[in-house]
């Protein structure tokens, strides 16, 4: 994800918001609105963004919030106007709470519609519908501690419960004509190695090989590209800095501070062997996208316009590996 060096005061203070109600700025929900092209700040904010991505030398980019960068084919046309790929889109979902799921399956729905409106303006392969887990706040209140304690995990019954619902999600995606990607995330029910193996042992979907999430449950994204690569279908390529999740794990703070301490880090900054991940991804010829992220919480507009450098300097990084 590449940020905007030029950060709108309004937008600015909206983060820091987040920052202060301990919210993830990237998860917020912004309402959809059918006239949304036609008026609205968020719209006429995404044009620096798409540019900034473009100007970084990025194929495309992640859809964010439904509404964030536009919608229907007026987002087509940002696109394809700076020649964009749409990689995907992030939606957390609560597979083994089967009411819980039907309320929040809307915002599956309101993702497939945007890919349908845009599909025709995209280059690069299709976007992917990215699955994750919508934890639990004991989960987010203990991040990092399954891999050592598999009781803080899913009893039977709820991987059970979890299996039938991701299979309705993953039907769901299918029906539209999009295949989607499990995406393991810190701080809920599949970050460390053995949930996400267990998620492949209980479906068919593929896998999202999230380095930098997969570093902080616990796992080697290197053994984990080896062991599963042939569930591989989408890549979140994601530096990350162990010392600090262990002392986050110490301090025994929620999973806010993975953001706060900034635990991820640029390419080449933290404890990734990106160079073994990105041989790994060779070897299987991956041809998919492989999504370049660095999840943190901006303070500051000049905070802001590092997060830019580090994208800059991230694209750089992967091109002098011939990507």
């Amino acid at each position: 994800m590449t940020l905007n060096v030029s950060v709108r005061e309004d937008i600015l203070t909206s983060w820091q918001r987040c920052v202060v109600a301990g919210l993830r700025p990237d998860r917020f929900k912004v309402p959809y609105q059918p006239d949304f092209d036609d008026d609205g700040p968020l719209r006429w904010a995404a044009a620096p963004v798409l540019d900034q991505v473009a100007a970084a030398g990025y194929a495309g980019i992640d859809l964010g919030p439904v509404g964030y960068l536009g919608s229907g084919e007026r987002l087509g046309e940002l696109l394809a106007e700076r020649g964009l790929g749409l990689a995907g889109a992030y939606v957390e979902l609560p597979y083994a709470d089967h009411d819980a799921l039907e309320r929040t399956l809307p915002e599956l729905d309101a993702i497939l519609d945007v890919f349908d409106a845009i599909r025709s303006y995209l280059p690069g392969p299709p976007p992917r519908p990215t699955l994750a887990e919508a934890g639990s706040q004991a989960r987010r209140n203990r991040p990092g501690r399954s891999v050592r304690d598999p009781s803080l995990g899913f009893d039977a019954d709820e991987w059970r419960r979890f299996a039938t619902g991701l299979a309705r999600v993953i039907d769901r995606c299918r029906d539209r004509g999009y295949e989607p990607t499990f995406h393991p995330e810190t701080g809920t029910h599949v970050e460390a190695p053995w949930e996400i193996e267990r998620v492949l042992e209980v479906s068919d979907v593929g896998l999202c090989l999230e380095t930098g999430h997969m570093l902080l449950g616990g796992g080697d994204p290197v053994a984990m590209l080896r062991d599963l690569g042939d569930r591989v279908n989408h890549v979140h390529l994601k530096d990350a800095r162990l010392p600090v999740m262990a002392e986050i794990i110490a301090d025994e703070a929620p999973v806010t501070e993975i953001w706060t301490r900034e635990a991820f880090c640029a390419l080449g900054g933290g404890d990734l062997d990106a160079d073994a991940v990105l041989d790994g991804l060779r070897q299987i010829e991956f041809g998919g996208w492989l999504v370049v992220e660095q999840d943190i919480l901006p303070r500051s507009a000049e905070r802001f316009a590092r997060a830019a450098a580090e994208q800059r300097h991230n694209r750089k990084f992967l091109a002098a590996r011939g990507l």
